[in-house]
């Protein structure tokens, strides 16, 4: 059986779940999420593995970057990332990754940045399948009407993001 080494990491947006598994980044969650078992069990049969609550370098990486981000320090995360889904989800989570730092934009303009202008519901599910909150940045989708919209660690985390980027 494969390992997704996994650690919590503790920070001023609430507790967070990594893993990596393969040098690569493939869980960066909040672990108190509606959806944490699903998103998980994604993961677990997508790798063929279990979680084994250890360290090393991808995961070390991992919370200084996401520390230096929350301090303002850091705009774009360059760990590899290694994305569990299907072609779309993963077409939607590469076209997130294109959104600017400080800028956000609508399910809409997503579904038609992937030449999709109906699957603006699927856009949004995919978005809430999201395992690599963040560094894939699904806090940056707003609704067309300025609305926030959803999101896994909740509104006011999402707002929080945003104020961030934005100063």
């Amino acid at each position: 059986m494969n390992q997704i080494n996994i650690q919590y990491h503790k920070t001023k947006i609430g507790e967070l779940i990594l893993g990596s598994f393969d040098d690569s980044l493939c869980l960066l969650d909040f672990k108190y999420r509606k959806m944490r078992t699903t998103v998980d069990n994604r993961l677990k049969i997508g790798f063929k593995a279990d979680f084994l609550e250890q360290n090393d370098a991808i995961l070390t990486q991992a919370k200084e970057q996401i520390d230096e981000y929350l301090a303002g320090n850091r705009k774009v995360f360059d760990i590899p990332l290694l994305m569990i889904g299907t072609d779309f989800q993963k077409s939607v989570w590469n076209e997130l990754i294109k959104i600017p730092y400080g800028t956000t934009s609508t399910y809409l303009q997503l579904a038609k940045n992937i030449n999709n202008t109906k699957a603006v519901r699927a856009v949004a599910g995919a978005i809430g399948a999201n395992a690599i909150a963040i560094a894939i940045p699904c806090h940056r989708i707003i609704y067309s009407t300025g609305d926030l919209g959803g999101y896994g660690g909740g509104l006011a985390v999402k707002k929080r993001l945003i104020k961030l980027e934005q100063r």
